[in-house]
């Protein structure tokens, strides 16, 4: 991904789902396509996931609580 939007959320009472999901809703409405790849801190996951289309990545790079969402670079 070259570039994407980074979105905190550190709201205690959701769960990584929820998040990903309201990250990737707000995504869409203001860039108008659905995002595919979410970079997350390794904490937030044990390994890669698929969560309603988008793939959910672990990066060191990314803050917890903080989601680098967008789309991936496809050749």
């Amino acid at each position: 991904m070259e570039t994407g939007m980074l979105w905190f959320d550190n709201d205690t009472r959701s769960d990584l789902f929820t998040k990903v999901i309201r990250a990737a809703d707000y995504y869409q409405r203001k860039y108008g396509k659905k995002p595919d790849v979410c970079f997350v801190h390794p904490s937030a996951v044990q390994d890669s996931q698929r969560m309603d289309g988008i793939e959910i990545r672990r990066s060191q790079m990314v803050l917890p609580n903080h989601f680098w969402i967008g789309l991936l670079d496809h050749p």
